[in-house]
């Protein structure tokens, strides 16, 4: 059987490449402004994006360096040197004190921008974990908590977004209000949601929210969150609501997405393609059960074995893992141990599944692994060493599992975030 792994990884390399900061950030800055550039960053690519944004004012267009000041807060081990911005690595995805103080200086630095400054404000995906900025009345270690309950409680991003935007000084539209003096706030984003809902990355700091108080006490509710009752008070409190569309602090602003996930699932689209596999491609957008997702592309997979199809299914978007056991991984890995289950014992199958951030779940350091890969020689593995995938699926303990095979994918931090890519090549 020909050797797959390559083309996978491959297909994996091509997604990322399609949103890196230094071949995409520059066509969209801004000219120089009278006065100073104010560079705020949050998110896995946010020290890329900083550095690309200073090689851009410094290099190309000659900016005087005490005229560009910045801070970028990114996920600890994602800092790449710069020359004026100074990078934070701060804690993902349960936020740390690090976390805390980068965006307590950065709401600072945002309150410091006059009539003459241009604030640019580079978001990749996890943000919403970097910048940690509770409401009064609510401690640092409730705000880690409530992260850490919607963490393991399946929601999807978009709903864990909202609570959270409720609970913050710097989410939901406040950073623009914070910086409300500038001449103009330019926020350049790299989506990591699906649909690319610009209030949902990295939880919107910039842009109007249109969801309430109202909507994050039912998502508690709906998922049973256990919350302090300080927590509980701070999503009853009236001063806590977001700021919506007609504030004054939008007059000035304006938001551009520079990459989405859609894009990068062409690129691997486009990919196999040339391989010369014909594509299923699934959208960018797919959310849900990563083991149920997983069994429906198995049933496509084998649909195509038996009609005899050299196929590619290719899909982006963010799945999610509802914890029941006590073992380590992530959706993409989830997603991959479900396929391992379901394709023992067929050849010619191989899949990949991977986080274009490098980073699938994990316990937050640059060594997290991305996803994992599946192919004859996994299968292999699982017969000599009596492996049970259900027994690891029941136990969520994918990473455990890929250990052992020696499948799981280790790009390191790859300093973008454009959501997940998954392929499954039938031969």
């Amino acid at each position: 059987m020909t050797d797959r792994r390559p083309l996978l990884r491959a297909l994996y390399a091509a997604a990322v490449a399609a949103a890196h900061p230094n071949t995409i950030l520059a066509p969209h800055l801004r000219p120089v402004p009278k006065g100073r550039v104010i560079c705020l960053a949050a998110g896995k690519g946010a020290a890329a994006m900083a550095a690309a944004a200073e090689r851009h004012y410094l290099d190309t267009l000659a900016l005087a360096p005490e005229r560009l000041v910045g801070i970028a807060t990114t996920r600890h081990g994602y800092g790449v040197p710069t020359r004026r911005i100074r990078v934070v690595e701060a804690g993902h995805p349960v936020p740390d004190e690090a976390g805390l103080k980068g965006a307590a200086d950065t709401l600072a630095l945002a309150g410091q921008a006059g009539p003459d400054d241009l604030l640019l404000v580079l978001l990749t995906g996890g943000g919403s974990a970097n910048w940690i900025a509770p409401v009064d009345g609510i401690s640092f270690a409730q705000k880690q908590a409530v992260n850490k309950a919607l963490l393991r409680s399946g929601a999807p991003i978009g709903e864990m977004n909202t609570v959270r935007k409720h609970l913050s000084r710097i989410k939901g539209g406040r950073l623009a209000r914070a910086g409300q003096n500038a001449a103009e706030i330019v926020t350049l984003a790299i989506s990591d949601v699906p649909h690319d809902d610009p209030s949902a990355i990295a939880s919107g700091p910039t842009v109007p929210d249109p969801t309430t108080l109202a909507d994050a006490r039912a998502i508690v509710a709906k998922y049973k969150l256990a919350i302090d009752d300080a927590v509980r008070r701070a999503l009853d409190d009236p001063a806590n609501e977001s700021a919506k569309p007609g504030d004054a602090a939008f007059a000035r602003a304006r938001f551009e997405l520079i990459a989405r996930p859609k894009q990068s699932l062409d690129a691997a689209v486009k990919l196999a393609k040339d391989a010369g596999y014909e594509t299923i491609d699934l959208g960018a957008d797919l959310e849900g059960e990563a083991r149920d997702v997983a069994a429906d592309h198995a049933r496509l997979a084998l649909q195509a074995r038996a009609q005899g199809k050299r196929v590619a299914i290719l899909s982006g978007g963010e799945l999610t893992v509802t914890v029941r056991g006590h073992g380590r991984g992530g959706p993409n890995q989830e997603y991959a141990l479900a396929l391992a289950g379901l394709f023992k014992d067929t050849p010619n199958i191989s899949a990949l599944a991977g986080d274009t951030d490098g980073a699938d779940g994990g316990a937050g350091h640059p060594t997290d692994p991305a996803g994992a890969l599946i192919d004859a020689a996994t299968f292999a593995k699982m017969k000599a060493l009596a492996l049970q995938p259900q027994a690891y699926l029941d136990n969520n303990d994918a990473t455990t599992f890929f250990e052992a095979t020696g499948d799981l994918l280790m790009p390191g931090p790859t300093l973008t975030n454009v959501n997940d890519i998954r392929v499954i090549l039938v031969d």
